[in-house]
């Protein structure tokens, strides 16, 4: 993977946890360099980016409180994205981060060409969100 993207990679996963760029500004960043998604991983605080070649960048991130609980919970994960998506004063990714995974949110694959983000539990329990149109 070049430098250019993993910078950018590195940018916009920090500001995502810094509330600098929005979803919809961080997705089109990485769009505009080739990444065709990504997966983060709340039991390692990872995330690793893809572009279509099958190359692939795996970078830290920030740890947040709390781990994740044994029951999934669809209907608290979708109340949290709903949360994120209202643009609420009082969200911050941290605050997300920490409540999903009390929901029982292990992580999630946010598919840009299946305009789609799955996210999942420890018993593989699902819960999809699609992209607004």
């Amino acid at each position: 993977m070049d430098a250019e993207r993993i910078s950018i990679a590195q940018t916009c996963l920090n500001a995502a946890h810094d509330g600098s760029l929005s979803f919809p500004e961080i997705v089109g960043k990485l769009i505009a360099v080739g990444f065709e998604g990504y997966v983060v991983d709340y039991r390692r605080n990872t995330q690793i980016f893809y572009v279509p070649d099958g190359d692939s960048t795996l970078l830290d991130m920030q740890p947040s409180a709390g781990t994740v609980a044994e029951s999934f919970n669809a209907n608290s994960v979708e109340a949290l994205v709903r949360w994120a998506q209202a643009n609420d004063p009082d969200y911050s990714y941290k605050g997300f981060c920490e409540k999903v995974k009390a929901a029982g949110c292990a992580g999630y694959f946010v598919s840009f060409l299946g305009r789609r983000v799955v996210y999942f539990g420890r018993t593989a329990e699902t819960h999809v969100e699609h992209f607004p149109k």
